[in-house]
């Protein structure tokens, strides 16, 4: 790369730390090529990227964005995961790590908070934002539904009573 690259990839990359809803660091030292693009298609199925970026130029792109306070956790060959979502990409990178003892989670970011491995796998197991709004409309929709079925009963109720009723009726 030459200066103005370099120069456009911070730039980039500073825009991107600043719109990411979670930032994930972690050590990929010994995972092949295709362990990478695996990690890479799941995160990208998540919404994420997963990039590996010299750590000079890393910590010269976290300068000015709310994560700032990770530029430590920028030591031997590390990537970079991140996603808008504050969820999918700790979700994705702590399931692939799971499977894989090669990629080590050293810690991230989320907004301003810095989050160290555990943090970043406590994020991990939070339900995702699909999830959590499936839930909510759920809770939304069932008193709708309890409310329809006790209003319902006492007429469904009368009905019944006059059916029975009429087939007296009928039998005599």
């Amino acid at each position: 790369m030459d200066r103005a690259e370099k120069r456009e990839f911070v730039t980039e990359l500073n825009e991107t730390f600043k719109v990411s809803g979670a930032i994930v660091v972690a050590r990929y030292a010994g995972l092949t090529v295709a362990q990478m693009n695996d990690l890479r298609s799941k995160m990208r199925e998540q919404g994420g990227t997963v990039k590996v970026a010299k750590n000079r130029l890393a910590k010269i792109a976290l300068l000015g964005t709310d994560a700032e306070s990770i530029t430590g956790l920028f030591q031997g060959q590390t990537l970079i995961a991140y996603s808008s979502d504050p969820i999918a990409a700790p979700k994705v990178a702590n399931d692939f790590a799971k499977g894989n003892d090669k990629l080590v989670i050293l810690g991230g970011a989320m907004g301003t908070t810095p989050l160290d491995a555990e943090g970043v796998k406590a994020l991990a197991s939070l339900p995702s934002l699909d999830e959590l709004r499936a839930k909510l409309v759920g809770m939304i929709q069932t008193p709708a539904t309890r409310i329809a079925g006790v209003v319902a009963a006492p007429a469904s109720q009368l009905a019944r009573v006059f059916g029975a009723y009429a087939k007296k009726d009928e039998a005599a």
